[in-house]
């Protein structure tokens, strides 16, 4: 495996990824962000589909999640009291594609998305041997 997640001394452990990925492949893998074109406007059907998706784009790189050094996710008039329904989204998506995620991520709060149904949208970057 081209990719080792740890969380260093001195910086605050997160239940929800790891705090640093070491990456020692070959091959750079950079998702475009994924958005959930078939889920109704809810927020964890959405998480799931944009998820399952990263996950379609890895598979077809020849890679998975135990490859991704860092996920990226925007999500429409952040607040807080999301974050259970985003937490739910990524565990039913990991759940169905048997994996525990824990890379580097990033949330971010934005206005809007590129149209007006989609409320989250997730990027990964990958590095495979």
């Amino acid at each position: 495996m081209a990719i080792t997640l740890i969380n260093p001394d001195g910086l605050p452990t997160v239940d929800v990824y790891q705090q640093v990925a070491i990456a020692t492949g070959t091959r750079l893998v950079f998702i475009a962000g994924q958005v959930a074109w078939n889920a109704p406007a809810d927020l964890t059907a959405q998480v799931e589909e944009a998820y399952l998706n990263v996950g379609t784009a890895l598979a077809a790189a020849g890679g998975t999640f135990a490859d991704v050094t860092r996920l990226t996710f925007y999500v429409v008039d952040w607040t807080p009291d999301q974050m259970p329904a985003l937490l739910e989204g990524i565990t039913r998506a990991a759940t169905k594609l048997g994996t525990t995620p824990t890379p580097p991520a990033t949330l971010i709060g934005v206005a809007t998305l590129d149209v007006p149904e989609h409320l989250v949208e997730i990027e990964a970057t990958a590095v495979l041997d």
